[in-house]
């Protein structure tokens, strides 16, 4: 910037050269003249060059395009939302749980999430007395082939459900996502797969449909797309129009109206609210494959599984062939139903009666070995826990538990020391569930201590023997639930003698039906170990 001084007819100018442009800062008569400073100067000169320059004419802001995105902190356990990190979760009280995540507010018509927009799109909102609602039996869509999966459905799919199917990798569930269109080939379905491609697809289809007759029909209406963007699956599914859609997975999906990365807090509410909405709509069931973390939770938020209908859980160890599937939660029926696989070359095979697979299979002179009458939901299990009892040799002994809760196996052994007088303290025990199984029935606890009581003697329990009973802390036995149920399992694969709570109440049978079965009623543990050993 330079400043110039101009004395031109008795008039004083003081002129300023800036950007290649002048500007007259000051102009007064020749006597007396202003001392003027350089402050002055330069708001003089600001103001002048803002009168010369005018601003060019900004264009109208398309309300459309403007998008702002700001960080949000989200909790992967519940999904809360929080403006800055915190250590803990206020809502959901879990440590480290907080992950930033870029959050799009677009303000344009086409470009609103689901919070804006309801569910189920319909004219009528006047509420109603629950008296004057009229429903239809809704007919459930049967899945020919796979009995045990509709039994845990609660009967078949229901039109426009969503169905969630969590698991471990490997633990079986693409293979029974994609069985269900290759057992049922009059069920128009759309497979939609973010994790491979339509010719792995393809090939495993061809290994799961060996064994059905007929590979080109079972195919030949199953259509399968390799997608992950949320808007083109749900413009495909309305184009094809199935009568079932499968994606696997939802961690994979992703919309474009997110800034998040897939699989993030607001990817998978988001996503999954958008295929309820599309299931509510179009009255098309949709089934959803679900990650778990290594807690064994299904990852992603909470209210995932809280927008679902219905919730699956495969359970059981990948390196064993059998498998579990539980109803966690069910809108639509109940959850004390499960179904035992077996993971085969051809995919998943239904276990029609689990104790024939659980009870023991060798020969009947081993020690250590006990069978327990079990019950998860409403099936009733024989499975076989065995166990193992040695002197301690490395001074401090070890207590391990495969299948059953290992603080729940101190407490027994805790038990047996104080109330029973059996010196356990220092030697080894070591507790395996055959078959790879997980159970939490407290009607395994006589099964369990029968199983260390015959390993610590070295003595066999009687063939054909089984136990169905609680252990309590004074060393009582106390009852359990279903007994009935117990029993008939029991008898039926030819048990010839039970053990069960004195305090059971059990009907008297008549004599027609009086089974062939011994049920011996015990108080104590003292009473277990004067009958057996």
């Amino acid at each position: 910037m330079f400043v110039v001084l101009i004395n031109i007819s008795n008039k004083v100018a003081l002129y300023a050269i800036y950007n290649l442009q002048i500007y007259q800062i000051h102009s007064v008569n020749a006597t007396p003249c202003p001392v003027l400073t350089m402050q002055k100067i330069a708001v003089t000169l600001t103001s002048a060059a803002c009168r010369k320059r005018r601003d060019p004419v900004r264009p109208e802001k398309d309300t459309a395009m403007a998008t702002k995105t700001k960080k949000v902190w989200f909790c992967t356990s519940c999904g809360n939302e929080s403006p800055k990190w915190m250590g803990q979760c206020p809502a959901c009280g879990e440590w480290n749980t907080m992950h930033e995540e870029l959050v799009s507010k677009d303000k344009g018509e086409e470009s609103r999430t689901s919070r804006s927009r309801a569910f189920i799109g319909t004219a009528d909102y006047k509420p109603q007395l629950l008296s004057e609602v009229h429903t239809e039996d809704e007919p459930r869509i049967k899945l020919s082939g796979l009995d045990e999966l509709d039994k845990v459905l609660g009967g078949g799919i229901v039109p426009g459900s969503l169905i969630l199917i969590g698991g471990e990798p490997g633990i079986g569930k693409s293979t029974l996502s994609l069985q269900i269109p290759l057992r049922c080939p009059n069920l128009k379905t759309l497979y939609v797969s973010g994790e491979e491609s339509v010719k792995q697809l393809k090939m495993r289809a061809q290994r799961l449909a060996s064994g059905i007759s007929g590979l080109d029909s079972a195919m030949g209406n199953c259509y399968v797309l390799s997608e992950t963007l949320l808007e083109n699956i749900l413009k495909h599914a309305r184009e094809t129009q199935p009568e079932l859609l499968i994606v696997d997975s939802i961690q994979t999906i992703y919309s474009e109206l997110i800034e998040s990365s897939a699989g993030s807090v607001s990817q998978v509410r988001e996503c999954a609210a958008s295929l309820l909405r599309f299931a509510k709509e179009s009255n098309t069931p949709v089934i959803l494959i679900g990650h778990i973390t290594k807690d064994g939770t299904i990852a992603g938020p909470k209210v995932l599984e809280h927008i679902v209908d219905v919730v699956l859980q495969f359970e059981g160890d990948t390196r064993h062939s059998y498998r579990v599937l539980r109803g966690i939660k069910n809108r639509f029926g109940s959850t004390d139903e499960l179904a035992v696989y077996e993971m085969t070359g051809t995919g998943l095979r239904e276990i029609l009666n689990p104790s024939e697979l659980f009870i023991p299979m060798h020969g009947d002179n081993l020690s250590g070995v006990a069978v327990a009458a079990m019950v998860d939901g409403n099936r009733p299990f024989l499975i076989e826990v065995q166990s193992l009892v040695s002197s301690a040799v490395y001074g401090m002994p070890q207590r391990s538990a495969t299948g059953f809760d290992v603080r729940r196996m101190n407490m027994l052994l805790a038990v047996l020391e104080k109330r029973v007088g059996f010196k356990l303290s220092a030697k080894d025990v070591f507790l395996n569930i055959a078959g790879g199984l997980r159970i939490s029935d407290p009607a395994c606890d006589l099964a369990v201590v029968a199983a260390i009581l015959s390993s610590n003697f070295d003595v066999t329990i009687p063939a054909r023997t089984a136990f169905a009973a609680e252990i309590g802390l004074s060393g009582e036995i106390r009852p359990v639930s279903q007994v009935e149920k117990r029993i008939t399992e029991a008898e039926k694969l030819g048990f010839e003698q039970i053990f069960v709570s004195e305090f059971n109440n059990i009907p008297q049978m008549p004599a027609s039906k009086r089974s062939g079965i011994q049920i011996k009623k015990i108080s104590t543990v003292g009473d277990l170990v004067k009958a057996i050993f």
